[in-house]
């Protein structure tokens, strides 16, 4: 781990971004340029003290999956990433296309909607979630390696089935593997989806089944279930916006209007008020 030169990394990528290039407001003059530390580190959902240590050269060495995270608050490019990764002495992770960076325009669009938002990646990957969307779903991004996508993580793990009622399940994998199927026979995402369909195939046998049944149909507009802790299970209406480059799209979470739902996301959204942004 090179903490010189970490240091200097994240200052020189920190003061080269504004509040509204990651989607926050500018709510008062400022002296100097660039987002604060604590800013950056919320983005990242890691805590203040341990990013100022990085930046002040003195931290611990960072974990892939905080080094992912720090990349992901920074809009760094790929080739940033990579080289963040081996200054904090991990070895890159493999590249997952061009929808890692988001613009700016779009962060701003995910933090100024009133309902749960997130921006996800064709193979499941979370780029962006804004706070009530962490509130329903969990926080979904900073994960590295194949677990940053959810369909991997529904067949393989055990977290995103508790938030969804028993008798969904079914639904949700036979759609997660249709999905994976039409994103495999495009060219251009073929490897990195290859990937992923060779290693659940060989650990998941739910999987294994779907994917033999050759049911093709991405995912689009449908009704879903969460079991949330707190409020119990809401329904929503889950809202597809492709965006231009047709390799993420906008998630979008709804409740009937004047529903139980929509007072259990109004009791929600709330307490997101009231807590302020996620560290």
């Amino acid at each position: 781990m090179d903490r010189v030169a970490i240091a200097d990394f994240l200052r020189r990528h920190r003061h080269a971004l504004q509040p509204d290039d990651v989607g926050l407001p500018l709510r008062r003059r400022r002296r100097t340029a660039g987002l604060r530390r604590e800013e950056v580190a919320a983005l990242a959902n890691i805590s203040t003290d341990f990013y100022a240590r990085l930046e002040q050269g003195r931290g611990a060495r960072p974990s892939e999956q905080t080094v992912e995270a720090i990349a992901l608050a920074l809009h760094l490019t790929h080739d940033e990433r990579d080289h963040l990764f081996r200054l904090a002495g991990h070895q890159a992770p493999p590249r997952t296309g061009a929808s890692d960076v988001l613009s700016a325009g779009m962060a701003r669009l995910l933090e100024h909607l009133g309902a749960p938002a997130q921006i996800i990646s064709d193979l499941g990957v979370t780029l962006r979630q804004n706070a009530l969307a962490q509130a329903i779903s969990g926080v979904q991004t900073g994960r590295t390696g194949l677990e940053r996508s959810m369909m991997y993580r529904w067949f393989i793990g055990s977290e995103e089935r508790r938030r969804v009622p028993t008798e969904d399940h079914d639904d949700h994998s036979r759609r997660y593997v249709a999905h994976l199927r039409a994103i495999h026979s495009r060219s251009a995402a073929h490897g990195e989806a290859r990937t992923l369909v060779d290693e659940l195939y060989g650990r998941s046998r739910e999987f294994a089944q779907l994917w033999d049944q050759h049911e093709v149909a991405l995912i689009m507009n449908w009704q879903k279930r969460i079991c949330h802790p707190a409020v119990g299970q809401i329904s929503f209406d889950s809202e597809v916006l492709s965006l231009q480059n047709r390799t993420e799209v906008l998630l979008i979470f709804t409740p009937a209007p004047d529903s139980d739902d929509a007072e259990r996301l109004a009791f929600l959204s709330a307490f997101v008020r009231k807590k302020g942004p996620t560290r």
